[in-house]
């Protein structure tokens, strides 16, 4: 696999004038290869752990049929490797206390608590948007749009989920990109029994930063216990919904201990911004690369909005930007793949897959497959997604962009919102060209990211 990667890297990246949206030899290039002479699933290994590779959405779809969310786990191989990052959060625990996270922290995303964070998220865009209209001022146009909102939607986060400043805020996601680095930029050895020997530096680096995470946020949490026990206000945000007494009989109203609090905000805390910054960093290439498609949605957002500041109610009407959103989400899927682990035994088409067996579902793959999407499959084209929930894909299970089945992302409407207000004021201030600088390299660092930056022609709009 690492040899298939190199030979593939020495030539992948491709500069600002010849921008390909067919993606999946570049960062799969392995599993590309490997479809061809074995088809779209099969058996691979890493170490001593063998995955069950799936790239075919109706053998997904009969392996997923009747499988309630608490049967699928992930891959133990991954949670071992991935502790630093997600401790024990909702991504990673399975069964029972899967589904007590997912009952605690559903309320928290409900309509209700998503318009009182869209204030937050107007306030933290805003202040961007001031920065770059200092920095075109002063002769600076090309703005490097990836670093930027990955570094709004962290500020975001912190605000409108832990009620956190920004100093501490940017502490936290900064110790967690660190981390994604440390564990997922060098080469490891991911399933070969003693592989933390192998890679000591990172292993170490990985731990540290994790602990010094966690007693960030307990420090975060026990403040704000107090605040709580001496009659202070309750915000209602992710943090005070997860620290509310829960009165319900049973396990399902236990609430959650201080360690698993802490694993749910790191997990939060990195899902919640990383998704929605790279789906909209890969939106401002793309918008950049096809502008009639910017003026289409500049016409959409003052036909919807008016003269009036952007607010929730008004997002539901922005109908064209929820295509681009879709499309964006198919050719440049912030979650590449999915990972599940069997916990009992199931047959598919007479196959039996033995319990405890990992499974790599390659999104990817499938998001780019011309058999499901037609030959104009590499092309950006929101249009698709016009009259079609499913972008013409010819199968349901062919268009994966939050996972699916039970385990399917709970904040994917919180990162629309986002997603959709950034956006909105954006395109009403500036008007984006690709820069000459650019290097196109989409790359795996857990997420679908620019390799190299992702630097773009930043012009005020002539009013």
């Amino acid at each position: 696999m690492k040899k298939i990667s190199t030979s593939s890297s020495t030539s992948s990246s491709s500069g600002s004038l010849n921008i390909s949206n067919d993606i999946h030899s570049s960062v799969f290039p392995y599993f590309a290869q490997w479809q061809e002479s074995h088809g779209k699933v099969f058996i691979y290994w890493l170490g001593t752990e063998p995955f069950l590779y799936i790239a075919d959405p109706e053998f997904l779809k009969t392996m997923s049929n009747g499988v309630m969310g608490k049967s699928w786990g992930k891959p133990n191989v991954f949670k071992n490797d991935r502790k630093p990052m997600f401790g024990d959060g909702l991504v990673m625990v399975e069964g029972d206390d899967w589904v007590r996270h997912r009952h605690v922290i559903t309320p928290a995303l409900s309509p209700p608590n998503l318009k009182a964070m869209a204030s937050l998220m107007v306030e933290s865009t805003n202040n961007m948007l001031q920065k770059w209209g200092t920095l075109i001022n002063s002769g600076y146009k090309e703005i490097d749009v990836e670093r930027e909102m990955i570094a709004t939607a962290g500020e975001i986060i912190a605000k409108t989920s832990f009620g956190i400043g920004y100093e501490n805020g940017r502490e936290v996601f900064e110790k967690l990109r660190a981390i994604q680095f440390a564990l997922f930029k060098t080469n490891r050895y991911v399933g070969v029994p003693y592989s933390k020997l192998l890679c000591p530096k990172q292993t170490l680096e990985a731990k540290n930063l994790g602990k010094e995470i966690d007693d960030l946020l307990l420090s975060i949490i026990a403040e704000r216990k107090k605040s709580n026990n001496n009659g202070g206000y309750v915000e209602k945000d992710l943090l005070g919904l997860l620290l509310e007494e829960n009165h319900e009989d049973g396990k399902l109203g236990k609430k959650l201990t201080t360690r698993e609090l802490v694993d749910e905000c790191k997990t939060f805390f990195f899902g919640g911004h990383e998704t929605t910054a790279l789906a909209l960093s890969w939106t401002l290439l793309l918008l950049a690369k096809h502008p009639e498609w910017q003026n289409c949605l500049r016409d959409e957002i003052k036909q919807v909005q008016g003269d009036k500041q952007i607010d929730f109610s008004m997002l539901a009407g922005l109908k064209k930007m929820g295509w681009v959103w879709n499309e964006v989400l198919r050719l440049y899927s912030p979650s590449p793949n999915v990972q599940r682990q069997t916990r009992e035994d199931m047959t598919v088409n007479n196959l039996t897959i033995p319990k405890g067996t990992n499974v790599w579902i390659d999104v990817v793959g499938m998001h780019h497959d011309p058999n499901l999407w037609g030959e104009d499959v590499f092309e950006f084209k929101p249009e698709r997604f016009k009259d079609d929930l499913y972008g013409g894909c010819k199968h349901k299970m062919g268009f994966l962009p939050f996972g699916f089945g039970g385990r399917m992302c709970v904040g994917r409407n919180l990162s629309m919102m986002e997603y959709k207000i950034v956006l909105s004021l954006i395109l009403t201030r500036f008007s984006l060209s690709v820069s000459p600088t650019y290097s196109h390299s989409p790359s795996i660092m857990l997420s679908l990211r620019p390799g190299l930056g992702l630097p773009l022609i930043i012009e005020p709009l002539c009013n």
